[in-house]
């Protein structure tokens, strides 16, 4: 079977074009609404409108500049839309498992039917944590989904399932999450869009005053010779209330240095650096390459900051049939997990020995009699991985069954290094 590449396996909820070279939002779909709405209006416009206007002006032929520009601006302004919608805002791979070193190890006691009590060792790691910016401390999440401690002004988005930086908001007219890759194209975007608007209704009530004077100042007559002109006037007052005040209020936020997210959840301006240094950080400064390789092959066991958790294929399970890629996956972090919470046990066993063995020389863990159980006990966490389960609030419990295994393996590592010391 042909290796996969990461856009065929991703986990998002994106959409990919041309081998993984164009990335889309979950509701692309939306991108071909936005198109239309941009060209069919300057279709109707360059029609009705410009075409009439290209003899009106004392030199002859001027009147073709009104067509030649909108054409080049609308063009322009396409482009925007297609880079804004097309390209990566930012998303941060997922991890494979969760980051091993913010475990902690914590045994809890619970209460079974009978009113007996038993202790269910567990791995537990914070739900955030602080990171300084600026000198100022700042709580970042942990993300249940990425497996990964956001960044700051990183957040979710629930409608492409990724973990996106410098998050602004998840825009539905062009289908796509604007983040730190994509803001500069997106506000580039919404006010062109907004000078376009403002060109068609100046040039379309230039020609209602053309047309007025023609017929001795009757302005009916005018709309009557031109219905288009003030139809298209009347919808890009409309969008230019929309997209106008979208670019006002994003030039504030741009002044403050916050973002869509950051503003309606009233948090601290902690990354303003002045209005100036502000503007030159979003639009004079070089573009981060995307940390997502769309089109690498899938690595079976990811390595560094990767691509999604991939589960691995064809690979048989007890009963001789292949497990669920979901199944697979969590009986890959079990194992990983027992595997930290038995290196743990085995350290605290190395303890108590060398604190009870004080009449003779201390001995480790790791001689032969040690190495017999350490490889009854990783048997023992291979054939119980599949007893655990991860629950929500962010800890790996142990079943009884594996627990009373895993005592099991270490009482008899424990008689075994005991004898070894008598002798």
């Amino acid at each position: 079977m042909a290796p996969k590449r990461v856009y065929q396996a991703w986990n998002g909820r994106n959409k990919f074009l041309f081998g993984g070279r164009l990335i889309f939002g979950a509701d692309a779909w939306s991108l071909i609404f936005s198109f239309l709405m941009i060209i069919v209006p300057v279709t109707l416009f360059c029609e009705f409108v410009a075409n009439h206007l290209r003899h009106e002006f004392s030199s002859y032929n001027s009147g073709y500049a009104i067509l030649v520009v909108a054409i080049l601006f609308t063009l322009y302004v396409l482009v925007l839309l297609f880079i804004t919608s097309s390209s990566d805002p930012g998303i941060i791979p997922r991890n494979a498992h969760p980051p091993e070193e913010e475990f902690r190890y914590e045994c809890s006691i619970s209460v079974d039917a009978r009113g007996a009590g038993r202790r269910t060792p567990s791995l537990q790691f914070p739900r955030t944590k602080e990171v300084m910016v600026n000198g100022i401390p700042v709580t970042v999440k942990y993300c249940e989904t990425c497996m990964l401690y956001r960044p700051p002004r990183c957040s979710h988005c629930a409608m492409c399932n990724n973990c996106v930086e410098r998050f602004d908001h998840h825009c539905p007219w062009l289908g796509q999450c604007i983040g730190l890759r994509n803001y500069r194209f997106f506000f580039l975007f919404i006010s062109s869009a907004a000078l376009l608007c403002i060109y068609v209704i100046c040039i379309s009530a230039f020609y209602i005053k053309v047309l007025t004077d023609r017929y001795h100042g009757s302005v009916w007559k005018a709309i009557k010779e031109s219905p288009i002109s003030v139809i298209l006037m009347v919808y890009c007052s409309v969008c230019f209330l929309f997209v106008g005040g979208l670019t006002v209020y994003h030039l504030y936020l741009i002044g403050i240095n916050q973002t869509t997210n950051e503003n309606f959840r009233k948090k601290a301006r902690i990354f303003n650096r002045g209005c100036l240094h502000n503007f030159l950080e979003v639009f004079c400064t070089k573009i981060k390459p995307s940390r997502n390789n769309f089109r690498a092959f899938v690595q079976e066991e990811s390595q560094g900051h990767s691509a999604p958790v991939f589960a691995r294929e064809h690979e048989p399970n007890d009963l001789g049939g292949e497990r669920r890629p979901k199944v697979e996956d969590d009986l890959d972090i079990g194992e990983d997990l027992l595997k930290i919470s038995q290196r743990r046990n085995t350290v605290e066993l190395d303890e108590d020995i060398r604190s009870r063995g004080s009449n003779g020389p201390p001995h480790s863990i790791s001689e032969p009699g040690s190495i017999m159980s350490s490889d009854r006990r990783a048997n023992t966490i291979r054939s119980d991985a599949r007893h655990l389960s991860w629950e929500r609030s962010g800890r790996w419990e142990i079943a009884q069954e594996v627990l009373e295994n895993s005592n099991v393996t270490e009482s008899r590592s424990y008689v075994i290094s005991q004898e070894m010391m008598h002798q």
